[in-house]
């Protein structure tokens, strides 16, 4: 990897963004590098949760502007900034553990995932209307749906900073800690996460982000999702009550 850092152990991928010079702002060659890292996670049967955060004093500045303003080239990237925002197939959780910075797309990375910890230093921002630009990597969609519309704009139409603090009273962060605990705070939710049966998580996630979409509660619980039926026909069905009945813990196969 050229612009990430990637480490796999424990059913737990960590992405490390790796361009601390430009306080890892991403230009296109590191969007698709990322996407393609996140594919293979998608892929990988032994992989169940990722984490990903920022090498240095900050998650992510965001687009690259001074690539952009040099003429750098630009190529497609199909799965959005970060290789996350335009991904919308994977039902494999993501953690966003926010070190310092997370601007514009960095904000947007970390609102593309499923939970966002901030050390207590975090900064969180939309302020591309204060360059004449607009957040169109997920941001002006994903915030108002997390926070509601009125906060989400309060933080879009002024391109405000926001404290760790304030985005854990907003809604949008799970959890604040200091900075020299913050990855070991990550690993202890992915830990969490991987005691849980990896379809059922899959599932969870899954059903919570299609029936937000849909016109109705009656509709989203009548759906019959994909995700649900791999789970229902799995090995971990009959493993997870099994183990229970047997007072032990559950040996999740994840099939």
């Amino acid at each position: 990897m050229e612009y990430c850092k990637v480490d796999k152990s424990d059913h737990i991928m960590t992405v490390t963004l790796d361009r601390p010079e430009r306080l890892n702002a991403l230009h296109p060659p590191a969007n698709v590098e990322l996407g393609e890292v996140f594919d293979e996670f998608a892929e990988d049967d032994d992989m169940w949760v990722a984490i990903i955060t920022g090498e240095g004093r900050g998650f992510s500045a965001g687009n690259d502007l001074r690539y952009q303003a040099e003429g750098g080239e630009r190529v497609p990237t199909p799965r959005g900034f970060g290789g996350l925002t335009s991904r919308f197939d994977l039902t494999k959780p993501v953690i966003a553990a926010v070190n310092g910075v997370a601007m514009g797309g960095g904000f947007e990375i970390a609102l593309a995932c499923d939970i966002i910890l901030a050390s207590e230093d975090a900064k969180f921002a939309l302020p591309e209307p204060k360059v004449g630009l607009a957040a169109l990597a997920g941001g002006l969609q994903r915030l108002p749906r997390q926070i509601g519309s009125k906060r989400a704009l309060s933080m879009i139409l002024t391109g405000r900073h926001v404290s760790a603090a304030e985005g854990y009273d907003l809604g949008f962060v799970s959890a604040v800690v200091p900075a020299d605990e913050l990855m070991a705070t990550a690993k202890d939710w992915a830990d969490q996460v991987c005691a849980c049966a990896p379809l059922s998580i899959r599932a969870s996630k899954d059903v919570v982000h299609r029936s937000l979409d849909m016109a109705s509660l009656e509709e989203s619980m009548a759906f019959r999702y994909d995700s649900v039926r791999a789970m229902n026909q799995s090995e971990d069905f009959i493993e997870g009550p099994k183990a229970f009945a047997e007072k032990r813990e559950p040996n999740w196969k994840g099939r």
